[in-house]
């Protein structure tokens, strides 16, 4: 989804291939043998396999993007949440979310240290409509799809915390024209299948 997100913000165009993870295709794998998505390869076969670098090299090749632009800071402070993030958060969503038998107690500690990140967020987030400020940027497009994976383990439970301004934002997002976009469903690439060009064209285009 991070990944998306900044090649459908910049109008940066490729060829879209989805895969099932318990069934990698070898071409992926000839390219990023640590077997996870995102996988991109440039046109000069640079290969990116992290999402957060591929955002970057997206939004770099456009020139002022306004999502490199923070409103109420610099893109090294976004930068920083963003790493805050996927060292302290997304670990414990990780072990939030996929439980393993015998380890249901544990699951519900590691949603409260998880917690302790978001009532950050809400905190940041009472004071403007976006992590950093009043117009969307980086981390908001780099954080949004975790803490969204975040709230759909137990929805009832997420939506009755005390983090209304959070919840606020993260339904903006994920009702924004932006994210609906990237979302479209598609079905599993096959080496037989035609091009699949993304962003997806629209009906206006």
């Amino acid at each position: 989804m991070r990944a998306r997100l900044a090649l459908h913000a910049t109008s940066t165009q490729c060829e879209l291939r989805e895969i099932v993870l318990r069934d990698k295709p070898e071409s992926m794998l000839l390219l990023s043998p640590k077997g996870t998505v995102p996988v991109l390869q440039c046109a000069d076969k640079q290969v990116i396999d992290e999402s957060l670098d591929i955002m970057l090299w997206a939004l770099r090749a456009v020139e002022s993007h306004p999502w490199l632009s923070p409103e109420g800071g610099e893109l090294a402070d976004a930068l920083q949440l963003i790493e805050r993030a996927e060292a302290e958060f997304k670990c414990h969503l990780d072990k939030y979310k996929y439980v393993q038998a015998g380890q249901e107690e544990q699951s519900l500690v590691h949603r409260g240290l998880a917690s302790d990140f978001l009532l950050e967020l809400n905190e940041r987030l009472g004071q403007g409509q976006w992590l950093f400020g009043g117009r969307k940027s980086l981390s908001d497009a780099a954080l949004a799809p975790f803490v969204r994976q975040f709230a759909n383990v137990d929805s009832d439970w997420f939506y009755a915390q005390p983090w209304e301004h959070l919840s606020q934002w993260l339904g903006e997002f994920v009702s924004s024209c932006d994210f609906v976009a990237i979302m479209k469903k598609i079905k599993v690439w096959q080496p037989s299948d035609p091009v699949l060009l993304f962003p997806f064209a629209t009906a206006s285009s």
